[in-house]
């Protein structure tokens, strides 16, 4: 064999590495918002939570990591993804180590929302090592996407068995613990294997950042609350109106600065707006879904919380399949806007389908053959959909559209869990242990999140082009800083 045959093959090897490494990450992410369902009730006892402080401990997570992900985007592209990828890694692993060793509340508190700001550096800077990689072979590109869509699923599911597993024969702080070696071996391999990219040049708009993390923080608070305490109640309304403030307050500042934040061009990029719209709507009914069908399973269905992971393995397998062999084939075959808007349309039957449950059902005959349907349209919309909305964007700007289309489904998954929440207990999904109202009100809130899969197919089908113009790039003038 050639020299330049033994170096080719070396390359390849070291971009699929780096693959695997993007994909740690994609599943670590998720993981970590599915590992603590278990362990919460021990975390209790252990740390002295109220029940309704116990939230928390997702949603300071979920609070971070969703307000400072267009922060972690624009760092990224200032000042290298592979550096904002390393540095989102030792985050995460602090915030690991902070959670487990926690001995109170608020230590846990603070854990989690640092683990949320690693995810929220990691996930940017991962989808642009990812394009930056592979960007230049749409057919690799696919894949390459496809692999780090079914990682997703793979952490969720993951997270849920691990989470079982780990509370039950070692401790609760174990499902923090976890992280750190996963986090050693990313950290030893990224520089190897990961390209160095350059430093953009560009200043860093502190104003901007604190008032687009805040007002997004602020908002996400208010929707992931909203439903425990009311979304009329004072602390919801403050929240929610100063977040929208802020948020007024950062476009305005993104109009006039010479160099600001997200450069708001950006979304006169063909599809990039449209893209994300569809990536909101598909966390808004994607993530009721989840949460309905594993309720339904516990308290209608009585199965335990490690049961009710392991009855939707073969939804999970259903999506990595679908992503890996098929939403590739599909997507070069009929073009990613039929398959966004065809996924669209098939997740909101298969939850029409699912919202047919029963209070004597079974998870055969009411869960099993719909939630493969929903699979199947989650495996064909999320992979085109993403593409759509990072091949929008100049290179140059690749970690913001990364930070822009991780913050439209984040907050479409939180908005959209919050809302098809108070559907559901106006429904009855409120009432434990009356069997026929929680399934009513189960049903209500999935009925609800098939009309955003619906809405969302319809606005894709109207709004994404099937081809476009380049983006519109803007020069950058000056050497990366802090002003």
């Amino acid at each position: 064999m050639s020299s330049t045959a033994t170096a080719a093959g070396a390359t390849s090897s070291r971009r699929w590495l780096a693959l695997g490494l993007i994909a740690a990450a994609q599943f670590m992410v998720i993981m970590d918002t599915s590992i603590i369902g278990v362990a919460l009730p021990k975390m209790q006892a252990d740390l002295g939570f109220t029940a309704e402080g116990l939230s928390w401990v997702f949603n300071a997570y979920v609070v971070a990591f969703g307000g400072l992900l267009l922060l972690g985007g624009r760092l990224s592209d200032l000042f290298g993804a592979r550096r904002i990828f390393g540095i989102g890694w030792t985050i995460l692993a602090a915030g690991s180590l902070t959670a487990g060793l926690a001995d109170n509340v608020t230590v846990e508190l603070v854990g989690r929302a640092v683990q949320g700001a690693g995810s929220a550096l990691i996930a940017p800077a991962a989808l642009t090592l990812l394009f930056t990689i592979f960007g230049s072979s749409p057919k690799d590109l696919t894949k390459a996407l496809a692999l780090y869509g079914a990682a997703a699923p793979a952490g969720g599911t993951a997270g849920v068995f691990l989470g079982g597993v780990l509370t039950e024969y070692a401790s609760w702080p174990w499902v923090f613990f976890i992280n750190l070696p996963l986090a050693g071996v990313v950290l030893l391999l990224t520089n190897a294997v990961m390209p160095a990219g350059t430093t953009r040049r560009g200043s860093l708009d502190l104003a901007g950042a604190a008032t687009v993390t805040t007002g997004l923080a602020a908002v996400v608070f208010a929707i992931v609350r909203a439903p425990q305490v009311g979304w009329t109640a004072p602390s919801t309304v403050l929240a929610g109106l100063g977040g929208i403030a802020l948020l007024t307050v950062f476009v305005g500042l993104q109009a006039t600065l010479k160099q600001p934040l997200m450069r708001l061009g950006i979304f006169k990029a063909s599809n990039l707006a449209a893209s994300n719209v569809a990536q909101f709507m598909l966390g808004a009914a994607w993530i009721p879904m989840f949460f309905f069908v594993n309720l339904y399973l516990q308290q209608v269905l009585g199965l335990g919380a490690f049961a009710s992971g392991a009855a939707l393995l073969p939804l999970t397998v259903t999506i990595m399949v679908g992503m890996l062999a098929g939403a590739p084939r599909l997507i070069a075959r009929f073009g990613p806007k039929t398959m966004t808007v065809a996924g669209l349309a098939t997740l909101a039957a298969g939850l029409v389908w699912l919202s047919f449950i029963r209070p004597d059902g079974t998870f055969v005959t009411d869960v099993l053959p719909a939630t493969l349907v929903t699979a199947a349209g989650m495996a064909m919309a999320f992979i085109p959909s993403l593409g759509l909305a990072l091949s929008a964007a100049a290179p140059e700007e690749g970690g913001l559209a990364s930070g822009i289309v991780n913050t439209s489904y984040q907050v479409g998954s939180a908005l959209g869990l919050a809302v098809m929440t108070a559907v559901a207990s106006m429904y009855g999904a409120d009432r434990l242990g009356d069997a026929i109202a929680l399934t009513d009100g189960f049903s209500a809130g999935l009925l609800g999140a098939a009309g955003i899969a619906a809405a969302g197919a319809l606005m894709a089908a109207a709004w994404i082009r099937s081809a476009g113009p380049a983006p519109d790039p803007e020069p950058q003038q000056e050497t990366a800083g802090i002003s």
